[in-house]
This record gives structure tokens, C-alpha cells and sequence, in this order.
């Protein structure tokens, strides 16, 4: 039995996701107070937010269960035997870590589009504080989405009937190693979810090393988080039973990413560097390839926005609209 699990992530997420974007630009007053920051600091000032975290994690968690006790959720549909809710509640703490990893995945993005792009004409908080808050959400957004992955391998290990050497080893593989994960769609969608995870962590901690591999280059390793983001959301939807089945939950997960890709748009279009910004080919004072890859960018991100207005319009989110026939005696997702 390998029960399937809602990852994010780190997923993201996700789960995908830590900072979500380049937050650093010549006018940012992050630029003047970097010296001051620690990962030490930050972490102390991400403890409020870690509290709130768990207490979302715990509502969902609550919400998660009742739902298999009254026999509501689409997980139930998918795998039946898992309508003993007391008997999986550790996965179901994996799915809860899942959902709020991929929840402050998405706040910690947006928060970097934020203060990277235009930004309104009024913001709740002053830029200095979304930039603390932007980093803080985004160490527990690594935090929740290494709770997701352990517990859903301490559930394999839990359900396993191997000797423990044995169900160690075989957890570790199926939650960690890629392609050690073998059923049905768990395939494609735990590889996704695992490079987010491996991605995210060194992304999210290389600002507080910037000093030592230089600002352009963490800049241009930063832009990468967007991908894990894009890896987190995406694994979410291929592998998560709570949006397996299409409905509006399924295309709530689709709907929260309009803003992130209307933002990006934003950002690309009017960058806060001079050196980004688009001009003609023959003006540019880059090469050809660079002023392509740019023009690229701003191409496939309106290109998103224009994809995801059509899939929430349409419905059509490729989600499942009939139920397997058959799950009560294997774990097969096909």
C-alpha cells in the first residue's frame, strides 16, 4: 500500500517555494540594510509566522480528517481503504503540511513580485517589513514542505510490514530518491514534487551566502524559484486526492495562480533595473540572445495568463470527472 499524498512542494511546492522572485533592485531599500541580515535574525523573526503556520496546518488537518470520517473526500473515492481515518491520520498530517506549505509558498511569491515589480499605491505594511515577512514565510515554507516529506515517509514506514532496516530503507527511497516512487502516477508527480524540495532549499538559503558568491549571480540563481513554485503546484494537482476529481476546490488551486502570473507579467514588463528592460533589438546593449530571452519571458508569461483564464473559464482543468471503477484493492492511478 502506498498511500498518495497532497504534497505541495515543495511541493512546492510545493511544494514548490520559497522567494519568489528577485526582490533586489537599485532603488530597494533591502539594498542598504543586507549587511544586517542573518539567517540567525531571521529565523528568530519567522518564529510569529511559524506559529501561524502550524495553526492553519492544524485547521486543515481538522478539516481533512472530519471530511474522511463523514466519507466527503475525494481521497476516499480514490483509495477506500483509507476511510479508516484514525488509522492514516499520519498522512493525512502529510496532506495538512502539503496544503499550508503550498499556502505560504504562495505568499512568499507573492510578496517577491510584489516588491520586485510595480507595486501599489498603498501597501498594509512598509516595504522593509514585507521584505522581512517576504523572507521569513520563505524559511517556513522549507519548513513545511521537509514536515510534509518526513511524514509521509514515516507513514510508509509506519504501514510497512518489513523488518525496520527494511521499511527505513524502503521509505527513504519512495519519499526521497527519484524514480524510487513507482506507482501510477506517483511516477512523474513525486519526482516533481521532490525537485521542488531539492531546489528550494538551497535557493531559499543562498541570500543569506550572497555576499560570497557575488549579487549578480544570486540574482540570477533567485529568479529560479519561480520554477520551483511552478514544480510545487504542478505536482499538487497531478497527485493531490483532495483535487482529483474536477470541482471548485480543484479550480480554487487553479484560480490562486492568476495573480502570481499577472504579477510576473507586471514584473517583466516594467522591471526595476535599467538593464532589464526591453528595448529594441538594434538599442539594446546586450547580446541578441539576452534581449530574446527577454522578450521570451514576457511572451510565455502572458502566455500563462492567457492559458489560465481559459482553463478557469472553461473548467476545463484536467481534472478526473469519473471515479475509477475499482480502487478497493490496489493503489493503481493510472
Amino acid at each position: 500500500m502506498k498511500p498518495s499524498p497532497t504534497p505541495a512542494a515543495p511541493e512546492p511546492a510545493g511544494a514548490s517555494t520559497t522567494s519568489g522572485t528577485d526582490t533586489t533592485s537599485d532603488t530597494n531599500t533591502a539594498d542598504r540594510t543586507q549587511t544586517r541580515v542573518t539567517l540567525r535574525s531571521d529565523l528568530r523573526a519567522s518564529i510569529p509566522d511559524g506559529l501561524i503556520a502550524l495553526v492553519v496546518t492544524a485547521a486543515v488537518f481538522a478539516l481533512l480528517y472530519a471530511r474522511i470520517k463523514a466519507k466527503t473526500s475525494s481521497t476516499v473515492s480514490v483509495m477506500p481503504f483509507m476511510a479508516d481515518a484514525g488509522g492514516f491520520w499520519m498522512y493525512f498530517l502529510s496532506q495538512a503540511f502539503g496544503w499550508s506549505a503550498l499556502l505560504w509558498a504562495w505568499t512568499t511569491v507573492v510578496l517577491g513580485l510584489l516588491l520586485s515589480g510595480p507595486r501599489p499605491g498603498r501597501l498594509p505594511l512598509s516595504p522593509q517589513r514585507l521584505e522581512r515577512l517576504h523572507r521569513t514565510t520563505s524559511l517556513n515554507t522549507i519548513a513545511l514542505i521537509l514536515a510534509h516529506a518526513l511524514l509521509f515517509a514515516a507513514e510508509l514506514v509506519r504501514h510497512d510490514t518489513a523488518r525496520w532496516h527494511s521499511r527505513l530503507s524502503t521509505a527513504f527511497v519512495e519519499s526521497f530518491v527519484p524514480g524510487g516512487y513507482d506507482s501510477g502516477t506517483g511516477q512523474l508527480a513525486i519526482p516533481l514534487g521532490q525537485a521542488a524540495l531539492y531546489l528550494a532549499v538551497p535557493l531559499g538559503l543562498l541570500f543569506y551566502i550572497r555576499h560570497r558568491i557575488g549579487p549578480k549571480t544570486w540574482r540570477v540563481l533567485h529568479r529560479f524559484v519561480i520554477v520551483v513554485y511552478v514544480l510545487s503546484v504542478w505536482h499538487t494537482l497531478l497527485y493531490g486526492t483532495n483535487v482529483w476529481y474536477d470541482g471548485w476546490f480543484r479550480t480554487t488551486v487553479w484560480l490562486l495562480q492568476l495573480p502570481i502570473a499577472a504579477l510576473l507579467l507586471a514584473r517583466l514588463l516594467r522591471p526595476a533595473r535599467r538593464s532589464e528592460r526591453l528595448s529594441r533589438p538594434g538599442a539594446h546593449s546586450g547580446s541578441r540572445a539576452g534581449w530574446g530571452l527577454r522578450l521570451g519571458g514576457r511572451l510565455a508569461a502572458a502566455g500563462a495568463v492567457v492559458a489560465l483564464l481559459a482553463v478557469i473559464i472553461s473548467g476545463n482543468d484536467g481534472g478526473r470527472s469519473v471515479p475509477p471503477h475499482d480502487t478497493s484493492s490496489t493503489h493503481n492511478e493510472d
